[in-house]
């Protein structure tokens, strides 16, 4: 083909007013960010390099023996309790979120009233920080490992509820219409239609709670909240570098492998 006969393809107009927009916005960001930094106290301690250097050295060094003593106090304990923290806050939290979430999906056979005041609700209840709860949970039931699973509980149902609530309004209608054309009630219709369809995205997004709650449980022991936390709190206060290093490594492999195991059950339920 002769390329004289190609047509050349119009140039496409530089709309000079939506770059001017992406321009303008850059510079604000920027002059925004480097406004909020002189308000910063950048004044140094004297001993601010040697206390660096004794962080670092201990994070370098870990104390390896305290991996497990046997006093029910060791690292491996202590990860232990945090997990089962998490465990018991998601999985029991994704059981009473069901029922939320079918208040809050919107869905063509609901008043419009209905959803957005179940909307209302789990947003009011996601709203409380995880720190927030598990403070006042220790003031109610006392230090330990309740008040963790209680905050963790409390506030993952604000989150699993959405996120149920999206996947049932992103169902399609064709097996509930079958259930209905054979005389079916509304609880066959929820028990053999709705929920066998639901499933997969129900423990996908219970998982996926559930690897963000690792890591939530391992920063609420600093107020009390039992967990691995507790023993981290307690290191930094004493300043033992050695032991702060252990326990950070160990948070480090826990949640590397509680990743990798709910990252793969999500691949096979997809």
């Amino acid at each position: 083909m002769d390329t004289n006969t190609v047509k050349k393809l119009p140039v496409k107009p530089v709309n000079m007013k939506k770059r001017v927009g992406y321009w303008a916005t850059f510079i604000i960001t920027a002059l925004l960010i480097i406004w909020s930094f002189t308000g910063m106290p950048m004044k140094l301690s004297p001993n601010f390099y040697k206390l660096i250097g004794s962080i670092f050295s201990g994070l370098f060094h870990p104390e390896w023996k305290y991996v497990y003593n046997g006093t029910g106090e060791d690292l491996i304990t202590q990860l232990w309790q945090t997990l089962c923290i998490a465990f018991l806050g998601t999985f029991i939290s994704a059981i009473i979120s069901i029922p939320f979430a079918f208040w809050a999906a919107n869905t063509k056979h609901k008043k419009w009233f209905v959803s957005r005041s179940g909307h209302f609700i789990l947003t009011a209840i996601r709203s409380f920080p995880e720190i927030v709860l598990a403070l006042m949970f220790v003031k109610a039931v006392g230090p330990g490992a309740a008040a963790g699973v209680l905050a963790l509980g409390f506030h993952s149902v604000g989150m699993l509820a959405k996120l149920f609530s999206e996947a049932i309004e992103n169902l399609g209608d064709g097996a509930n219409e079958a259930i209905t054309a054979v005389g079916g009630s509304k609880f066959n219709i929820a028990m053999f239609a709705t929920m066998p369809n639901l499933m997969p995205a129900l423990i996908s997004n219970t998982l996926y709670r559930f690897d963000v709650s690792v890591r939530s449980a391992s920063i609420l022991g600093l107020v009390g909240a039992g967990g691995i936390g507790t023993p981290l709190m307690f290191a930094l206060n004493t300043r033992d570098w050695n032991r702060v290093g252990i326990i950070l490594l160990g948070i480090i492999v826990m949640v590397v492998i509680i990743d990798w195991i709910s990252g793969w059950i999500r691949k096979k339920l997809v």
